[in-house]
């Protein structure tokens, strides 16, 4: 598996309608992997907690889960790019169609902010501090929630 979430925090001891997952460090990876990875978290109801970085396939995030189901703390960091394969050679080619597929998962507000630096090109743009801020609502991770996670990783 080619995506990996570097930190998936599921925190013990809450009930379903409760439960909570963090995101602190992913760089993304197989945009199907994330589809499918994110239509399992949003049946389950929980709630999606953005403290870190979240890039490439992991932003799809923002179309699978209820907006109301998504917080971004202030370490919070959004990194968008074109989808790519590689190509003949090896190298990363851009893949309009899978670029297209990406960019409408999104949210309105979000494809408005991608439009308005240029749209979903070979170079990482990223949404963070007060700009993420305006378009989710924030989160805070207190000291009882920190103690009682149980770190998973793919």
């Amino acid at each position: 598996m080619t995506g990996v979430l570097a930190a998936l925090l599921l925190l013990a001891g809450m009930g379903a309608s409760h439960a909570v997952v963090r995101i602190a460090d992913d760089r993304g990876g197989r945009i199907g992997t994330y589809v499918d990875r994110y239509q399992g978290l949003r049946s389950s109801g929980e709630t999606v907690i953005i403290d870190g970085l979240c890039a490439s396939a992991c932003t799809i995030v923002l179309g699978a889960i209820p907006h109301d189901k998504i917080c971004v703390t202030t370490h919070a960091m959004l990194g968008f790019h074109a989808a790519w394969d590689f190509g003949a050679n090896g190298r990363a080619i851009t893949n309009p169609e899978a670029t297209q597929m990406l960019y409408s998962m999104y949210p309105s507000p979000v494809r408005r902010w991608i439009a308005a630096r240029g749209g979903l090109t070979p170079h990482m743009i990223f949404l963070r501090g007060k700009q993420l801020q305006a378009l989710y609502k924030p989160c805070y991770l207190d000291a009882q929630a920190s103690a009682t996670k149980i770190l998973v990783s793919h």
